[in-house]
């Protein structure tokens, strides 16, 4: 579960998805929670983000309280890159999964 913040955001792909745009008021409670971060510009995303972003917060629920603020710190971030620098980003998660889970854990100690 500690991995699934980072997962989440590194799994939001640039691919094009066919939704139209939803109105932050359409959005569930529990949806509006896992992305308040986003409210204010909500409306200015791309459709095919929105329904990324969708999808990502189904996880939210089962976070515990340190994850759910993980994830809210890091949600506005990863909106603003680019696609590149998005996949730039994928590229790394993937390659430090690779990394055994003791050098993994070591390496998050080191990053608080």
């Amino acid at each position: 579960m500690k991995n699934f913040v980072i997962s989440c955001l590194l799994l939001l792909t640039s691919t094009a998805v066919l939704a139209e745009t939803k109105s932050w008021g359409s959005l569930s409670s529990v949806q509006q929670e896992a992305l308040a971060p986003l409210a204010q510009e909500w409306s200015k995303l791309p459709a095919s983000d929105q329904q990324q972003l969708l999808n990502t917060a189904k996880g939210y629920a089962r976070l515990d309280s340190e994850e759910k603020a993980r994830f809210h710190t890091s949600l506005p971030a990863w909106v603003k890159l680019t696609p590149e620098q998005r996949e730039a980003a994928r590229d790394k998660y993937k390659a430090f999964q690779k990394v055994p889970s003791e050098q993994q854990e070591e390496v998050r100690q080191r990053s608080k």
